[in-house]
């Protein structure tokens, strides 16, 4: 077990903590051993158990370690099998977290959670608001993986996080899929999973950019003209997708959207394909507007290039209520693995139920 710090109250603990860098700047759930070792148990699994490294400090991210962030974050002890997912996803070498926690640029890791878990370790929201206030899951789940960057991996803003300004999701980023409100299969499915599975998916986001499009179901170019909007959205030149040409990205389909591509007899492979297509960039403008990263055509500035490598770089799932937006996050893209997105089981059959300690 780890060290135990000392305080005569709750409220100079809280101080302490603050003192010590060890929170987001909010305040924070004490950590107390009874709360930890309560989470500890839910999670089925040893508290000395390695789940991996977490840049750029390369903390040992324990089961132990994970319990107090999500005691910390308020987690309920239910939500212990989505957190570790995450931070497994976190740890893996394709993931570059290290360079993601480094970098100026304003990521932050979305969780995206398919499958089972959404209810049985949630529920994670899916529907109206579910990237804002007024979610406990997901804003507990999302915000234990930040600690968890802070305190293990060592992410302190201005000295290990080098985020120009950051952005809200650096708090909490977690979301689930609306599964039930898609006309397509679910997203973990594309990944490689089985239905029944419960997946925990991590990708470096910037924050979510809204996409207005108001459909019209008499006009035969309505699924287009949405693609060619979430086009835009994606890979306008102001974006390091286009000015890189690398990484992934996610679109987030309003269930209305989603609709309008289905009754027009897209799938979510034939979507991804078009969005890929219509994300083909002008070669011209990227030696206009992309400073030094436009030499790379400037022997060669006829025609296009694609801002992502294949289409399957474009992820894609149904979220949010029913309305006129749906929002894209791009990301990244730089270091070894191109800001990759990382999908981990979750082993929920581990989860113990703990009668009459399901709080935080």
């Amino acid at each position: 077990m780890s060290d135990f710090l000392d305080a005569e109250n709750e409220e100079m603990a809280l101080e302490q903590l603050h003192d010590m860098g060890c929170t987001d700047g909010l305040p924070v759930v004490i950590p107390t051993q009874e709360r930890v070792i309560r989470c500890i148990l839910a999670s089925g699994l040893d508290g000395d158990m390695v789940l991996g490294e977490l840049g750029p400090g390369m903390g040992i991210a324990t089961v132990e370690k994970v319990a107090t962030a999500a005691v910390m974050a308020g987690c309920k002890s239910d939500y212990m099998p989505l957190v570790i997912a995450a931070v497994k996803a976190a740890a893996k070498p394709e993931f570059d977290l290290a360079e993601l926690q480094a970098t100026t640029h304003c990521t932050a890791p979305l969780i995206i959670v398919n499958g089972p878990a959404r209810e049985t370790c949630g529920p994670v929201a899916s529907g109206y608001g579910a990237l804002g206030p007024g979610h406990r899951a997901n804003a507990s789940i999302g915000r234990a993986l930040r600690l968890c960057l802070i305190n293990i991996g060592g992410g302190r803003p201005g000295i290990s996080d080098m985020a120009i300004h950051g952005h809200p999701g650096k708090f909490t980023y977690c979301l689930a899929e609306a599964e039930e409100e898609s006309p397509f299969p679910p997203m973990h499915t594309s990944l490689g999973f089985d239905k029944s599975d419960s997946v925990v998916t991590l990708l470096g986001c910037e924050a979510p950019h809204s996409c207005l499009y108001s459909d019209n179901a008499d006009d035969p170019e309505d699924a287009e003209k949405l693609l060619k909007i979430l086009s835009v959205g994606l890979t306008n030149i102001a974006t390091n997708n286009a000015v890189f040409a690398s990484g992934m990205a996610l679109v987030c389909l309003g269930p209305k959207h989603a609709n309008v591509l289905a009754r027009s007899g897209h799938s979510r492979e034939s979507i991804q394909q078009r969005l890929w297509e219509l994300t083909h960039l002008l070669k011209a403008d990227h030696i206009r507007y992309g400073g030094e990263f436009g030499k790379a055509f400037r022997d060669n500035p006829e025609g296009t290039y694609p801002a992502f490598k294949v289409p399957q770089h474009i992820l894609l799932m149904v979220a949010g209520g029913i309305g006129l937006y749906s929002m894209v996050m791009p990301n990244w893209g730089g270091a070894g693995h191109q800001n990759s997105a990382v999908s981990v089981q979750v082993e929920s059959d581990f989860f113990c139920a703990i009668p009459g300690l399901g709080g935080a």
